[in-house]
């Protein structure tokens, strides 16, 4: 648990082990021995990032007020530009220098600590039993300088707390070190035990996600707009600003909907180790993630429309606590259902055949997209797929259902239908939509049932169980 706001100094004396592996990171003096505990500091490159600060400051300040920014360049001559970066230069490196050295961590015996501040000191408890997932993420210019973030998902925390930046061998040292802890293993011993290995299920070949994302409708209509939009406006409009305002951020959209994900999707491997699931991708920036064991709470498997014949899914993921969304971007149905298999083990994914689809009626509510809709219980899952021409097949496991709710609007009671929604864990909701209203009822009871069975048969959330 992330416990932000503690002022005024280090917290209480806890015993402590220090972490081992750490060849690059400096021990610190003062307060950290006062308390009797061993702290360490960044990489010594991490003032390099945070020197900027101050002027993604300034840059904040243009965009948000261009007009005067420009304004008070136009009054700046070479001898005040030259003195303002006399002052701004050396004030951002002071700046950076300070966050880093006023900035340290130590893993304790229960809880990793990080202490920031220059004036106004606060120190993050992560409790080790409550960490589910360490991601190591390297953007390019820190697999140059040879560093790495680790950032760490906690139960009960808005955001992810993290560490930027490491040594790489470092931060791979601690990632398992922490892992080890998580697991139950006793301090003097979770540094022997080491990074867990991985056995690859599955690679994404880079030809095939190129292909995929080309058969991507997203893909095409986001081009189509930055083409079409901008050249419209200018005839319109005839201003220059109001043609980049606009085409600017769709040549964008256009851009991360297609290059952008090829880059961030590139030599996308998935791999079963006894921690979770690890997911490595990124062509310039290369993510390192896992996939907690026991804190999935629903599977999609997305099926655009220009990607069944070549009987090709996307797969993904809500898990709680947790930004992963993304399983596998594209692969063969049977491959993906394997994976599925490893996250949510003994669920196996209905078939398309066995959906059962909503009554003829509920045309009334919804011309042609009723057809979209179906759902499927089994043993192990409540199934709901909804979507035409791009369609998404939801999996919830029983035991991951937190809510069950029956609602029906006036149009829906005229017509005997009722809809049917599941609440999980990781604030999502899957609905059964235009169920016959007999058939949503009897649903909601035994959904309801199967939910409090589930979870009072549901194996332990545990780290390498």
């Amino acid at each position: 648990m992330t416990t932000p706001g503690v002022e005024d100094g280090v917290p209480p004396e806890l015993p402590v082990t220090k972490a081992t592996g750490a060849t690059t990171a400096a021990e610190v003096t003062g307060a950290g021995e006062a308390s009797g505990l061993t702290e360490r500091r960044l990489h010594p490159v991490t003032p390099f990032r945070r020197a900027w600060a101050p002027i993604a400051v300034l840059a904040g300040w243009a965009v948000h007020d261009p007009d005067q920014a420009q304004a008070q360049l136009t009054r700046l001559t070479t001898t005040t530009l030259l003195i303002a970066l006399a002052v701004l230069v050396p004030a951002a490196s002071l700046y950076g220098f300070l966050t880093w050295w006023f900035t340290h961590f130590a893993v304790t015996d229960s809880e990793l600590r990080i202490r920031t501040g220059l004036l106004f000191k606060r120190t993050a408890h992560i409790r080790l039993e409550r960490i589910q997932a360490i991601d190591v993420s390297q953007p390019l210019l820190a697999r140059v300088a040879g560093v790495a973030k680790l950032r760490l998902d906690v139960v009960g925390a808005e955001k992810k707390d993290e560490l930027a930046f490491l040594g790489a061998e470092e931060a791979r040292v601690l990632r398992a070190e922490l892992l080890a802890r998580a697991a139950g293993f006793a301090p003097e011993t979770a540094h022997e035990v080491g990074e867990a290995p991985a056995r690859e299920l599955l690679r994404v070949p880079a030809r095939k996600l190129a292909i995929a994302l080309a058969l991507t409708g997203a893909t095409w209509g986001a081009l189509a707009a930055a083409l079409v939009v901008p050249p419209v406006l200018w005839l319109t409009t005839h201003s220059v600003w109001t043609v980049l305002a606009t085409g600017v951020p769709l040549l964008g959209a256009a851009g991360a909907s297609s290059v952008g994900r090829f880059v961030g999707e590139y030599d996308w491997t998935v791999g079963e180790s006894p921690d979770g699931l690890r997911i490595d991708h990124g062509l310039l920036d290369r993510t390192h993630e896992t996939v907690p064991p026991g804190r999935v709470q629903t599977v999609r498997i997305v099926r655009p429309l220009l990607w069944r014949r070549l009987g090709w899914v996307r797969v993904e993921l809500d898990v709680a606590g947790s930004a992963n969304s993304v399983l596998v971007p594209v692969a063969p149905r049977e491959a993906a259902e394997a994976v599925i298999a490893r996250v949510l083990p003994g669920v196996s994914v209905p078939a398309e055949a066995s959906l059962s689809r909503p009554p003829r009626r509920a045309g009334r509510c919804v011309p042609v997209w009723w057809r979209g809709y179906g759902i499927a219980v089994t043993d192990t899952v409540f199934a709901a797929r909804h979507g035409l021409l791009r369609r998404h097949l939801t999996l919830v496991p029983h035991a991951k259902v937190q809510s069950v709710r029956l609602r029906q609007g006036p149009w829906q009671r005229l017509w005997g239908l009722a809809e049917v929604h599941v609440d999980t864990g990781a604030d999502k909701t899957v609905t059964a939509r235009l169920r016959d209203a007999q058939e949503a009822a009897e649903l909601l009871l035994g959904q309801a049932e199967r939910s409090r069975t589930g979870r009072r048969d549901a194996r332990p959330d545990r780290w390498m169980a």
